[in-house]
């Protein structure tokens, strides 16, 4: 039987949505990495080369494009709003000191605050980690009666006291030295640090969630 006159069936289903790869996933955090820390290279630079207040006018500059970027990538308004309100009271508050340090108080402080929460939540068995990232990795809903899944969550907030630990000192130091370059290398290294305490607790927590039946 001749089969090259046979017409051929496609398997694939055309309701199914193409899945990205990887390389497009790990190009899209790249540039939201670099959309994030915009204008606070921005700001450094302008304030370096001019003066305050013309680093201040490039942060609101470069934070008004990073808002459009996230709006015509289709992310979420809220997401985008919060970017843009940082960006606006780090630049109010170097405006009321009149110091470009005061750029980098309000991402000074946020680590005190994280540490409280995270130790708050340890203490109370509820660790951070567990509540933000249960769902993303597929964990159960009781999943602090889970021992292996409580772990995960309960070391990964730890390391995010450590981390915060280390980051308050780093900021409360250089900015009473008054270094707003070493500040805002602090500050643009801490998103690809909790990047990827996010990455290694969610794939250790899905490791650790019990295999379900077939009933389930």
């Amino acid at each position: 039987m001749d089969t090259a006159d046979t017409p051929t069936t496609s398997t694939a289903d055309p309701r199914q949505k193409p899945v990205p790869s990887r390389r497009a996933g790990g190009a899209a955090k790249l540039s939201g990495a670099v959309v994030t820390a915009a204008p606070t290279v921005a700001f450094l630079g302008a304030d370096a080369a001019v003066s305050l207040d013309a680093g201040l006018i490039a942060a609101g500059a470069t934070a008004s494009a990073a808002f459009a970027w996230r709006l015509l990538r289709k992310e979420k308004l809220r997401q985008a709003l919060v970017g843009l309100l940082v960006v606006g009271v780090c630049a109010g508050a170097a405006a009321f000191t009149g110091e470009a340090r005061g750029f980098f108080l309000l991402p000074a402080l946020i680590p005190f605050v994280v540490v409280a929460v995270c130790l708050g939540s340890i203490l109370i068995g509820r660790p951070l980690t567990g509540v933000i990232l249960n769902r993303v990795s597929g964990g159960h809903a009781n999943w602090r009666e889970v021992p292996r899944l409580r772990r995960v969550y309960r070391n990964s907030t730890w390391v995010c006291v450590a981390v915060n630990v280390v980051n308050a000192t780093l900021q409360v130091t250089y900015y009473r030295d008054d270094e707003p370059l070493v500040l805002g290398i602090v500050h643009i290294a801490t998103g690809p640090v909790f990047a990827v305490i996010v990455a290694a607790t969610i794939a250790f927590a899905r490791r650790a969630v019990p295999a379900r039946g077939p009933e389930a």
